[in-house]
Parts: C-alpha cells; sequence; structure tokens
C-alpha cells in the first residue's frame, strides 16, 4: 500500500506503453517505473512520430541512454521564466545538467544522439489536468490510444484522466484499476488519474477507512493526483452530484493526505429559459446557465475551505467572471485555493456562435467577450492560475451540428491537440510571454497534480518532457490533421500558430 505522507515517495504502479512511426506501426513497448510521491502514471518509454507527414513529434526519449538537446542559435530555451542559450543534457529520460550557452555536445556529455532544436523554442512539455478521456465504457467517444496520441500532437507530455464519463467511474479502487487495464498498452504521453467523490463513496468513509474497503482513502493511496466532485447533475447518471454535507464530510476525510477536491462549481438557481425561448439559438442555453450558477457555487466553495483550512480546493473551468472577486478574496485570506480556465473561454465568445452549431456547447457556457477579458486580466493577476483543455468529447450523434438544438446537444468540447496553438496565437496579440503560457499550462498544472517536483520545468533532476515548436508560424486546422477519435470541434478551419515538434 503507498503511504500518502507528503514526506515519503514510492515506487509508482506503471502501466506498458508504446508509441507510433509515421506508418502507424508501433516500434517498441517498455516498462517503466518512475519514483514519485504518492502518484501513479501510465508512463511512456519510446520515441513517437506524429502521423503528420510535415511534422515531426518526439517524447520522452526513455529508451535513449544519453542524449543532448541544444539550440543551432538564439535565446529560445525557457529556463525559469527566461528564454536563453542552453545545452540540456538527458540521461534515461532525466534532465541530469543544463549548461549556459551553445556547446558542443563532446565538451558535456560522451552522447550517441544530440537533438538539434534549431531556431526552435523549447519549452517545459504541456500538462493537462483535465482531459475526459472516456475509456473504458464510451470507447467510441474517445480512448487513450487516440486521446493520448492527439496530446502528444499538441505538444502535451503528460495528462491527467478525469473520473467520470468512462464507466466504471473512478471513484473506487477497484474501478481505478479497470482503468489501468484499459490503458495498458495505449499511451502516447504520460498519464495520470483524478479520483470522483459522489454520494455513494462518502456516506461511509470512516468505517471504510476502518476496514480497508474501497473508499476515498485507499484511492489517495493507490494513486490518483486528487478527487473532482459536482455541485450539479454530471451529464451522466453514474456520476452522481453532491450536497454540501457530502463535501463536507469529504473534506474532513482528506485532511492530511495532502490530496485536492476539484470542484465543477455550478449549482441550480432555477433559470429556465422562457417556454417560447428558441432552443436552436445559442442565447437560449446561455440564459438557461447564469453566472449566478457558478457565483452561488463558488461562495459554497469558499465557505467550506475556510472551514477546513489546510485541505487543498480546486475550482475546474471557471467561466464566469462575476465569481472572481470570490476567488481573489479567498486566495489573499492565504487559503490553498487554486482555479483553473480553459481555452474555449478565452478564445471564444458567445457573439459569434450561430444558430444550431453545437460545437460550441459545454457547460458552463462560453460568454461574452467583455467577461472574457476579465479572465484573461485574472490570469495576469494570478487570480486564475492555470489553463487546461477540459478535453470533453462525444460521438457525431449526440452533437449533430445543424440539426440537433443547444439544449438537447452533448456539452463539451474537444480540443486536447490544440490548446498551447490556441492560448499561444491570442496571448501574443495581448504582449504576454511564452514564459507565462509555460507558466499556465506546464508548471501550474504540473503542481495541481502533484508532479510539480519532477514535471512542468526544464531543470536539473525533473523528467526530460519537452515541447519544440516555433512561435511564428501558422498553420490551418483541417480534419484530416485531427487526431483525436471523433472530429467535431469549433477549431476546425482556424488558423493558428504551427508545431514543429514534440519531445
Amino acid at each position: 500500500m503507498i503511504n500518502i505522507r507528503k514526506s515519503t515517495v514510492h515506487t509508482a504502479n506503471t502501466l506498458r506503453a508504446q508509441a507510433l512511426v509515421n506508418d502507424h506501426s508501433v516500434i517498441s513497448s517498455a516498462e517503466f517505473s518512475q519514483s514519485r510521491k504518492n502518484i501513479s502514471l501510465v508512463v511512456t518509454s519510446t520515441q513517437l512520430k506524429s502521423v503528420n507527414p510535415h511534422v515531426t513529434y518526439y517524447r520522452s526519449g526513455r529508451n535513449l541512454s544519453e542524449v543532448v538537446l541544444r539550440p543551432e542559435s538564439g535565446n529560445r530555451i525557457l529556463i525559469g521564466n527566461e528564454l536563453i542559450p542552453a545545452t540540456v543534457v538527458v540521461v534515461n529520460g532525466k534532465i541530469t545538467k543544463i549548461h549556459p550557452g551553445v556547446l558542443d555536445p563532446i565538451s558535456v556529455c560522451d552522447c550517441g544522439n544530440v537533438i538539434n532544436a534549431g531556431d526552435s523554442v523549447v519549452m517545459p512539455g504541456i500538462v493537462d489536468s483535465h482531459v475526459h478521456v472516456n475509456e473504458p465504457g464510451r470507447t467510441e467517444w474517445e480512448g487513450f490510444w487516440t486521446a493520448t496520441r492527439a496530446a502528444a500532437a499538441g505538444g502535451i507530455t503528460t495528462l491527467i484522466d478525469m473520473p467520470l464519463n468512462s464507466i466504471p467511474p473512478t471513484t473506487t479502487v477497484s474501478n481505478l484499476l479497470e482503468k489501468h487495464h484499459a490503458a495498458d498498452g495505449k499511451c502516447h504521453v504520460d498519464v495520470g488519474f483524478w479520483g470522483g467523490v459522489v454520494p455513494d463513496n462518502v456516506d461511509d468513509l470512516q468505517p471504510l477507512v476502518e476496514n480497508g474497503v474501497d473508499d476515498l482513502q485507499p484511492l489517495v493511496e493507490n494513486g490518483v493526483v486528487g478527487f473532482k466532485c459536482f455541485l450539479i447533475h454530471s451529464g451522466v447518471d453514474e456520476f452522481p452530484s453532491v450536497e454540501e454535507t457530502h463535501v463536507d464530510e469529504a473534506l474532513s476525510k482528506l485532511k492530511g493526505t495532502g490530496s485536492v477536491l476539484a470542484f465543477h462549481a455550478e449549482v441550480d438557481c432555477s433559470s429556465n429559459p422562457e417556454n417560447d425561448a428558441n432552443p436552436n439559438e445559442y442565447k437560449t442555453f446561455l440564459e438557461s446557465r447564469p453566472p449566478q450558477m457558478e457565483k452561488d457555487a463558488i461562495e459554497l466553495v469558499a465557505k467550506l475551505c475556510r472551514k477546513h483550512g489546510d485541505v487543498r480546493c480546486h475550482i475546474v473551468h471557471l467561466s464566469a467572471a462575476d465569481a472572481i472577486p470570490t476567488i481573489a478574496k479567498l486566495k489573499a485570506e492565504g487559503y490553498p485555493l487554486t482555479v483553473e480556465t480553459c481555452p474555449h473561454y478565452l478564445t471564444l465568445n458567445a457573439d459569434t456562435i450561430s444558430d444550431n452549431d453545437t460545437t460550441f456547447k459545454c457547460c458552463p457556457p462560453i460568454r461574452n467577450p467583455e467577461n472574457q477579458e476579465k479572465l484573461w486580466e485574472a490570469l495576469k493577476e494570478g487570480v486564475i492560475d492555470l489553463i487546461v483543455s477540459d478535453h470533453s468529447p462525444c460521438v457525431a450523434e449526440l452533437k449533430q451540428p445543424g440539426v440537433k438544438d443547444f439544449m438537447s446537444a452533448w456539452g463539451g468540447i474537444s480540443s486536447v491537440q490544440f490548446g498551447l496553438p490556441i492560448i499561444w496565437t491570442s496571448a501574443k496579440d495581448r504582449g504576454l510571454s511564452i514564459s507565462d503560457v509555460s507558466r499556465w499550462m506546464s508548471r501550474n498544472p504540473a503542481q495541481l497534480a502533484g508532479l510539480g517536483n519532477t514535471k512542468g520545468q526544464i531543470q536539473e533532476g525533473y523528467d526530460a518532457d519537452f515541447v519544440v515548436w516555433d512561435p511564428e508560424a501558422d498553420t490551418l486546422i483541417e480534419e484530416s490533421s485531427i487526431l483525436h477519435r471523433n472530429k467535431l470541434t469549433p477549431y476546425k478551419h482556424r488558423q493558428l500558430t504551427e508545431f514543429k515538434a514534440v519531445w
């Protein structure tokens, strides 16, 4: 049994991982045991080349005994908060030395492998801590093979799978192990898992802990990065929402574990559309989920966060800027709250969504441009900590853009492959830096997931997870380039920054 105390380090559970080459064939597989604190990852161990003929991606290099990574010229490796010239030595998948300047590889390492990044930017691999992989149970929606391949193509080197939309949900140890089995042999990037809090695994926590039966405590001990709950219907019946009493008890049980409870922060406030409202119009759906739903939910989270003091709380996919003052006040008081938002809230807006274009439907909803700018300001001020995809795909029959109305279509946006170019395309126009983007998409998500000592930065002793890309290039998203299973996404036909490589 893995000890959950923060001071202990144990060997995490491992799964067999495989990689692709351009002809889609598997070239190798290997098991890799990674010593880390209380986190179970599915760890890749081989080189990955993209199926995109114009781009070559590399992932992890753990099959290589020694590697040197360096730019050809220029200040293009992100070390800390600065882009500088540097030569990075990798041994067995770990960064062992960072030398300032562009050095001759022979002078720093007797290496047979030199990766020259040219004039591209080298930054820490993206950590996406909010992905719905849906396997097992709804693999026709998405699966580990397709989700992790799309993630690699988007610069993601680690993703964390959410506990719902798969069947069974990740609410017990046996269900977690079933998910491990489903992921076996299918992961192109490192994969971790969230556990879920539902009424059935909260009511009897204490006797279950004492008897060693499946519940929150064994889930922590078996390596989930944290827990997620819904304060409103989740959209799937097998993952029911919780009440305040359930959350209160769950936070009590998590005290002292170092774990985190994440909230889908919406509560019902009886905001039903008018009877004659047109369900084909986006504004009808938008009015059905007003900002007050998020604001009231986050006020409840703030109340419970204050009560339980040192137990970490996290708000997923913040959409409503009206909740920002509540969040800012709680953080200013020193409580351990973190907040995420998503590319769709930062780059899409309600004013441009056409009737029946259900590819844009998600919960909470995309709001107006004024709200969007307030989210960007909260990111810059540190009130919002991170940006994640909330990749939530489904089969086309559940969306049917142009046919289904907004009130009946599935709510979820597919974007795991495009988060970094989406955000950089907007961030650079606002005068923000690559360092800002890396902090929001690599360093802070790694810290949320308990991986802050191994991932999210280019630093000696850290995992050799890099994304190598050209921040000046552009590319057009076409359906042929989309690697996740179902190709519906509101980003289709958008012009974005292009990647050169992921390693």
